[in-house]
């Protein structure tokens, strides 16, 4: 009988994982879209800086006649989404 409660339980609770949630409004959507770009402008930065760190720790253990490192490329400067126009 317990396990009968618990299964009917666990069966409403999860049923509001399936509820759907209303569309976002313009400005919040403007607002992820900006947010999702600068997180992916801050990995770019991060990933450039890593690669500055890497090469500089190559370049202290790096023996004579072994080639430089590879060249870091630096992102561009930030430049936010465009709206789309409607």
């Amino acid at each position: 009988m317990k396990k009968i409660i618990a299964l009917t339980l666990c069966t409403l609770a999860s049923a509001s994982v399936f509820a759907t949630l209303p569309p976002l409004t313009p400005e919040a959507q403007e607002a992820a879209t900006l947010a999702k770009a600068k997180a992916d402008y801050g990995n770019r930065v991060g990933g450039y800086q890593l690669c500055l760190s890497q090469n500089k720790v190559a370049d202290q253990y790096k023996m004579p006649g072994t080639p430089a490192p590879a060249a870091c490329v630096a992102p561009p400067p930030f430049v936010a989404p465009v709206a789309a126009a409607k």
